[in-house]
């Protein structure tokens, strides 16, 4: 396994973490917790010592699964995080909310502390400043008394946003999305955070399952490497001198030995360097859903998350049929039910992209 120093601080990290929202989903379902648990021990016996996990994850069994395995390893050989923001206190600003949640992932996790606690899943500047008002103290507090290491932050953010959380000097490190889509736009981001001796941590780097749904407009990202353009694309991020750990979400043991195996023999190179390797190959749009599923609670019932997915077929192939091929083929339902849209305006406020859905299902449904 390859390492890397976590920003200014004395940690060393796996390049590849291990994202623990991808638990086989019928094993969770049944109540097979242990067999989950096999996934984070396997990947530590592979060298992946960085765990992401939290609340919600999983039908909310993740902490739990996790912890199982946590608690079967010395502590100090694992560095495990999570997060919380005011949607898991339920818009509750209170330091007993804040505390009862902290406390119920530490029992979970079966850990008196964890490692890296995130702000999680900053939208934009105003959320982030909401939240600092709200919150902070408490993380610092919680810092104080050594139920937490590190205050971290988790954004969707675009770059220049980014930079003026980073630039508040409130944070260790920081988790982002960032993939061969969207490299472009998070750039300044992450070379802000690198400069500040932060950790940066990235979430998504196959763009939420498009790269390896198309392969041949990411092959570009394999030349000269021998690895699938899973594994190159896990290896493009990982390669960024920017980056410390890129996450992959697991399900299987076959999967930890992808993540290992894309970071074999790596060799960092400063974020501008690679953009200049891999200007004009491929693709790297911001305007591609990524699949997060934050757009879900349509008033309406509309799936917003398949109609999206759609909707960026069109965006690969320039042609509107092949969304109404994939609504129909792949999710089984028709492009009709778009024209429900109220344009209530939820789901736009909650995308992590910042796309333009009611545009988008307006489109759909004419």
């Amino acid at each position: 396994m390859y390492y890397k120093q976590y920003g200014n601080t004395e940690m060393k990290v796996s390049a590849v973490g291990l994202g623990t929202m991808r638990y086989d989903s019928e094993d969770i379902a049944a109540g097979r917790f242990e067999k989950c648990a096999e996934i984070p021990l396997y990947a530590l016996e592979k060298g992946i010592n960085y765990w992401d996990t939290a609340p919600f994850y999983c039908d909310d069994k993740s902490e739990m699964v996790t912890g199982i395995a946590l608690s079967q390893v010395k502590r100090s050989d694992v560095f495990v995080t999570s997060k919380t923001n005011l949607g898991t206190l339920n818009n509750d600003t209170g330091k007993d909310a804040f505390r009862r949640r902290l406390e119920m992932s530490l029992d979970r996790l079966k850990t008196d502390y964890i490692d890296f606690y995130h702000m999680w899943c900053m939208l934009n500047i105003e959320s982030w400043e909401k939240h600092m008002e709200a919150l902070y103290g408490f993380y610092e507090e919680a810092k104080s008394e050594g139920l937490i290491r590190n205050i971290v932050f988790s954004s969707h953010m675009e770059g220049n946003d980014i930079e003026k959380v980073v630039n508040s000097h409130k944070f260790k490190g920081m988790l982002i999305g960032y993939n061969a889509l969207n490299y472009r736009f998070r750039q300044s981001g992450i070379e802000a955070a690198h400069k500040n001796g932060m950790g940066v941590v990235v979430m998504n780097p196959l763009g939420g399952g498009m790269i390896p749904l198309n392969e041949k407009a990411f092959s570009y990202l394999t030349e000269g490497t021998g690895l699938t353009v899973p594994q190159a694309a896990l290896r493009f991020v990982a390669s960024h001198k920017e980056i410390t750990v890129t996450l992959a979400g697991c399900t299987t043991k076959a999967h930890v030995d992808d993540a290992v195996k894309a970071v074999e023999g790596l060799e960092e190179k400063p974020a501008k360097e690679i953009v200049k390797d891999y200007e004009n190959k491929g693709i790297a749009l911001n305007d591609l859903c990524t699949g997060c599923g934050y757009c879900k609670g349509c008033p309406k019932g509309i799936e917003i998350p398949k109609y999206m997915d759609a909707y960026n077929q069109k965006i690969f192939t320039n042609d509107s049929s092949q969304v109404i091929s994939r609504l129909n083929n792949h999710w089984g339902i028709v492009k009709d039910l778009a024209a429900e849209c109220i344009a209530c305006g939820k789901c736009e406020k909650q995308c992590t992209q910042h796309l333009p859905i009611i545009s988008r299902l307006k489109e759909i449904a004419g």
